[in-house]
């Protein structure tokens, strides 16, 4: 189980999708870059998750890795992890990948006011509109699937690191 936010670092982020080896572990890895960057790494912490657990213990997938690697960032560290309904008290933000992850997630929250804390990560991205606000899984796709997502990624993470310190002060 992962330790609580208050006894951590004072803001926990889960970012979540299907089978947390490509969309969420991508997001995880530059989001944290980005809080280095920003000089909030200190205060925020960053967890990712699937909602499916047959990858659990798995390494990120090689393609997604990749494409990191090749982007100067660091994906060895990753190990997929599933959701569960604890991940409710454990994570001050969480943020789900694509409109089947979300569901997945509000079905396992533990009250009505804990779904209302499931966001969709693409609604910091300044790109996405109301009919384009999932990050396409590019599992079933080549690398320049894995680099359009990762294109996505950052962008949408830097927007979410600028509106950060408002979010740390609600």
């Amino acid at each position: 189980m992962s330790t609580p936010p208050t006894e951590n670092h004072g803001y926990r982020i889960a970012l979540v999708c299907l089978g947390n080896i490509c969309r969420s572990p991508m997001a995880h890895v530059v989001l944290e870059d980005r809080l280095a960057k920003a000089g909030l790494d200190d205060r925020v912490e960053v967890v990712s998750s699937g909602t499916g657990g047959w990858h659990e213990g798995e390494a990120m997938d090689s393609r997604a890795a990749d494409v990191l690697r090749s982007a100067g960032y660091d994906p060895s560290r990753h190990v997929a992890r599933t959701f569960n309904t604890d991940w409710f008290a454990e994570n001050d933000l969480l943020l789900a990948m694509d409109l089947s992850n979300q569901a997945d997630m509000s079905d396992q929250a533990p009250t009505v006011a804990e779904q209302a804390r499931v966001r969709m990560f693409r609604e910091f991205d300044p790109e996405a509109s109301e009919g384009d606000i999932e990050v396409p899984d590019p599992w079933y796709g080549g690398a320049s699937g894995f680099a359009a997502v990762l294109a996505m990624i950052e962008r949408t993470t830097d927007q979410l690191v600028e509106q950060l310190p408002d979010l740390l002060e609600s």
